[in-house]
């Protein structure tokens, strides 16, 4: 027993001390330096890992991680013979899976590998600053993904730390402490900001991004489509991200009337609700008739790769976007002439007393009406017996209402899998939808009993921010509702997940629905912490602002910018040349001061100060205590005699010159300290 705790004390003993030891173990500075750099390369990298190929990310921090473990062993770089393979295997990989080394998606995923790879073939000063301006270039690209406040935030930290990292390798001698450095990068980024104030505000602003030429720029948008099943409207309803940000021109209009007029479903094939091609028309005046008291929005929509525009029901005057044309459509539906893949803002005016459409002809009415042949045969029965069992149609609407409120309907995001007969199945058995499988069967209902009716897909809803006063209506407000016609009234608002779960209209969505998991506790979190909640309207706003005046910051505002500076006429070469003379003088107001503080050295000190460079890069560093004779006297005994001789000869005429009383021509000195200077490299 004593022998085995005795064991026990020493192996623990001997652990203590090995950890001891490398704690005391200090990292030269090479190493330090380095383990820097792969710092600030891997801050580059971090925001595009949410974009990158899975086996990149994987095969960049396996490489990484390789090189980090080289630089703390001191061990040495791997051979060409091994690096090429892997680059080669990394390049087909990339053309594997994009099919193309041409685009946004493959460009920005060799630059990535090229900068990881290039990390593991530093031999020279050269290398590093390869590895400096790649990484900078990198970070650049990080935009092409996102350009929220937070990744420009992200970006100036990176940012810092590789100038950082770039000033560490330029010290010779005694290298100052971390955050001097950190502080002399930061020094350094702030010289940039007029000159960046500047080319924001004057250069030559073009229309669209930069990176729409591979025709990939607009990829991986979110937002409702022009076609409606089971499922489409719940996926996107998990998502808290803003669809649209309005601002009332007057008060808010009630929760219950919050209904943003998007897309009007009108053809069924069984399954999938689809858009009708409709005409379009110069004004809506001619098929609606308006009442009440207009409702004015400005309305910022994010980009969602879609055409349409939404609304507060019912529009009837939008103002133009820039860039674009509106069109206005007999069903109401605004559309612009290319897909939305920018923020835009716009103006609409809404009538909540309306009347749409009131004489329409049974012609009309009749793709209002149509059903496919063979789906739904319970359905069709249980409407032809509610149709004979009540004559009136309003009557058949509160019934098929009250059918939904009496029965065990329930509202839910995970509603079970339909089959072929999806509305059968879901009136007679699941009884468990989201607002697409009510709205679509209260539809298909309508339409069995000969009434017509049609989908509209849009949002209900908004969470007002009372920092900035607008509402914000997120992709979780996504909502399908029906409208039906009747004669004399037109087409009318049914909603039918309201009779189902009417909390869902007057509240949101995670009323009546909380999420699970993480994101649950979140949303918990905020909903019961008021001061998190302010926290978050806070920073909804800010980005509102950041969104509004830099990300918006187009060619019509810069163009209103030249006028309010009364530079009416103008042209593009006229602004370049502006710039470019306004640019000029930013930089002589940074520099001059910085010049005029500078230190002067004279043209003999600045010989001297090239041979200690040049010696330190080969590992003979002067020490700052150390003057001219007492370091030749150190280089006697560390270096060859055909190497020490010019320097010998060097700082015995740099001693006499710089300290001595009968001095040479300085002009003459510099001359011969340079051919001395030349025959030392010549000996290397």
């Amino acid at each position: 027993m004593l022998s085995t705790l005795r064991q026990k004390a020493e192996s623990t003993s001997a652990i203590a001390s090995v950890h001891a030891s490398w704690k005391k173990l200090p990292l030269s500075r090479d190493k330090a330096d380095t383990l820097l750099l792969l710092l600030a390369c891997l801050l580059v990298q971090l925001p595009h890992v949410p974009a990158l190929p899975w086996w990149v990310i994987a095969s960049c921090a396996m490489l990484m991680l390789w090189r980090t473990w080289i630089t703390l062993t001191g061990r040495s770089l791997p051979q060409s013979w091994l690096l090429i393979p892997i680059s080669i295997l990394m390049m087909g990989g990339v053309f594997l899976t994009f099919r193309t080394f041409f685009g946004r998606e493959a460009g920005v995923t060799m630059l990535a590998i090229l900068l990881t790879c290039k990390l593991l073939e530093m031999h020279a000063k050269r290398d590093l600053f390869v590895v400096i301006y790649l990484s900078f270039f990198v970070l650049l690209t990080s935009f092409f993904y996102s350009q929220t406040i937070a990744n420009a935030g992200f970006a100036l930290f990176a940012t810092v730390t590789l100038l950082t990292a770039q000033l560490s390798f330029q010290y010779t001698g005694v290298i100052p402490s971390l955050w001097q450095r950190s502080k002399l990068g930061m020094f350094i980024l702030a010289l940039a900001i007029p000159l960046t104030l500047l080319s924001f505000f004057l250069f030559p602003r073009i229309q669209g991004p930069l990176w729409g030429l591979p025709g990939d720029a607009h990829s991986g948008r979110s937002g409702l489509s022009d076609s409606m099943s089971p499922g489409n409207i719940s996926n996107l309803a998990l998502s808290e991200e803003i669809a649209f940000r309005v601002k009332f021109s007057e008060a808010v209009p009630d929760k219950s009337l919050l209904y943003w007029r998007g897309i009007v479903l009108n053809r069924f094939n069984g399954k999938t609700w689809s858009h009708d091609d409709v005409q379009r028309i110069a004004s809506s005046s001619t098929i609606v008739q308006i009442g009440g008291k207009p409702v004015r929005q400005q309305i910022i929509l994010e980009p969602n790769g879609q055409r349409w525009l939404f609304a507060l029901d019912i529009p009837t005057l939008t103002s133009a976007v820039e860039g674009m044309t509106n069109n206005i459509n007999t069903q109401l539906e605004i559309s612009t002439s290319q897909a939305i893949n920018t923020r835009i803002r716009y103006d609409v005016t809404s009538y909540p007393g309306y009347q749409l459409q009131a004489q329409l002809t049974p012609r009309e009415l009749q793709s209002s009406l149509a059903l496919p042949p063979g789906f739904n045969p319970k359905t069709l029965i249980y409407a032809n017996q509610l149709k004979q069992r009540v004559q009136d149609n309003q009557q058949r609407i509160q019934e098929v209402l009250q059918l939904f409120r009496r029965e065990k309907f329930v509202y839910t995001l995970e509603p079970p899998l339909l089959g072929e007969n999806g509305i059968d199945e879901f009136l007679f058995a699941s009884r468990a939808g989201f607002c697409e499988h009510y709205s679509s069967a209260f539809v298909v209902l309508m339409r069995a009993m000969g009434i017509p009716a049609r989908v509209v897909t849009g949002y209900q809803g908004g969470s007002p921010n009372s920092v900035d006063g607008y509402m914000e209506v997120r992709q979780s407000d996504a909502h399908a509702w029906a409208e039906v016609w009747l004669p004399g009234r037109g087409w009318i608002r049914v909603d039918p997940t309201a009779a189902v779960a009417p909390e869902r209209v007057m509240q949101n969505l995670f009323s009546t629905q909380p999420r699970r998991g993480m994101s649950g506790l979140v949303n918990f979190a905020l909903g019961s912490n008021s001061w998190l909640q302010s926290m978050r309207m806070q920073w909804n706003a800010i980005n509102n602002s950041w969104n509004l005046w830099v990300l918006n910051y187009n060619q019509a505002k810069q163009i209103d910018l030249m006028r309010s500076l009364g530079l009416s006429e103008w042209d593009w070469p006229q602004l370049a040349l502006i710039f470019f003379f306004v640019a000029i003088a930013i930089m002589a107001i940074v520099a001059l001061p910085l010049m005029r503080n500078q230190t002067q050295i004279s043209a003999l000190d600045r010989v001297y100060l090239s041979l200690c460079e040049k010696l330190a890069n080969q590992g003979v560093i002067k020490a700052d205590h150390e003057g001219p004779l007492t370091f030749m006297s150190r280089l006697k005994s560390s270096l060859p005699q055909a190497q020490y001789q010019p320097l010998q000869e060097f700082l015995n005429l740099y001693s006499a010159s710089k300290y001595g009383k009968d001095a040479m021509p300085e002009a003459n000195v510099v001359a011969r300290l340079k051919n001395l200077l030349a025959d030392y490299r010549r000996c290397n």
